[in-house]
């Protein structure tokens, strides 16, 4: 039963790095699979004693990651092409909760801006209405 999630499901779950249904699955089966918890144990200790392997560090240290100016370049779609599509594939394909975070987090950001500039220009235009009425005629 334990054996259906590999040894990178098993460190991706301890970096919390799975979707949430995936953490989740495993969450459940650790509560009625003792195989499992003790696997997971095995990788919690090798960690604490600084045993290391190349595609754990790399995950951990997120290498593969784009910064979060590479993020926002992303979304104005100012960058090359190649880079473009590697952010798309790493935010689709791959799935970065962190990499997702921060996009969710700019583009909400840019839309506060836009509702603040909507608003401050919808208040200007109420202030200064009166300025731009119609004036009478004299023969009225």
């Amino acid at each position: 039963m334990s054996d259906e999630f590999s040894q990178a499901d098993l460190e991706s779950f301890l970096d919390e790095a799975l979707t949430p249904e995936e953490m989740t699955e495993i969450e459940a089966r650790l509560r009625d699979d003792p195989q499992l918890s003790k696997r997971l144990r095995i990788i919690h200790s090798r960690r604490d004693a600084g045993v290391h392997t190349l595609g754990e560090i790399w995950r951990r240290q997120r290498i593969s990651c784009p910064d979060r100016e590479d993020l926002g370049n992303y979304l104005l779609g100012v960058l090359e092409e190649d880079h473009q599509d590697y952010i798309r594939f790493h935010l689709q394909q791959i799935g970065c909760r962190l990499c997702n975070a921060n996009v969710a987090d700019m583009e909400s950001l840019r839309k506060e801006a836009a509702d603040s500039a909507k608003n401050r220009q919808q208040r200007f235009f109420q202030t200064s209405a009166g300025f731009f009425a119609p004036e009478e005629s004299p023969d009225k």
